[in-house]
């Protein structure tokens, strides 16, 4: 039977032996490594933050834009008759928004009857409209104007501001 030779790696190949026997030993971790964990922890932390203040604040405006029970309170309102799920409603409502954003806050104010809920359903029936609908409102809660269909941001302000006006011509006359 021959004999295997057995050939020595040369001396700067070899992989240094480790103190425990295992090679699998964890890494003593030193003051920077904890800095950087901490700073990485730290950043992720507040993106999470900010998601979710962001995410808590947009429910809480669609919550206060879904209550129909704001009309009349003193302010003109524009109330789209939407429907979620619906291509055009949700251009119009992105339109409506770009309009709404030339306007100073308090001026005007936006609200939405979803005709998936009950309460926006009967809304726009009591109004006699379908979805892809604005509705203005004066500040006393009468019906000043319907637009339906969709309608550019340039052909709201046109008459988001004539809404505007009419509002506080009759408050000044009332």
């Amino acid at each position: 039977m021959k004999r295997k030779k057995i050939k020595n790696k040369p001396a700067g190949s070899q992989k240094p032996s480790s103190t425990n026997g295992g090679g699998n030993a964890p890494k003593k971790s030193n003051r920077r490594e904890a800095m950087r964990r901490f700073g990485e922890w730290g950043i992720l932390g507040a993106v999470v933050l900010a998601g979710g203040v962001y995410a808590i604040s947009h429910v809480s405006a669609t919550i206060a834009e879904l209550d129909l029970t704001k009309l009349g309170n003193g302010m003109p309102t524009i109330v789209q008759i939407h429907d979620p799920n619906c291509p055009r409603c949700v251009e119009l409502q992105g339109e409506a928004r770009d309009a709404l954003a030339e306007f100073d806050d308090g001026e005007l104010q936006y609200l939405v009857a979803n005709i998936r809920s009950d309460d926006g359903r009967d809304f726009a029936n009591e109004h006699g409209v379908g979805h892809v609908t604005l509705i203005l409102f004066d500040g006393e809660g009468r019906r000043r104007n319907v637009l339906v269909g969709n309608n550019s941001s340039a052909t709201l302000i046109r008459e988001f501001g004539r809404l505007l006006r009419s509002s506080k011509a009759s408050e000044a006359s009332g």
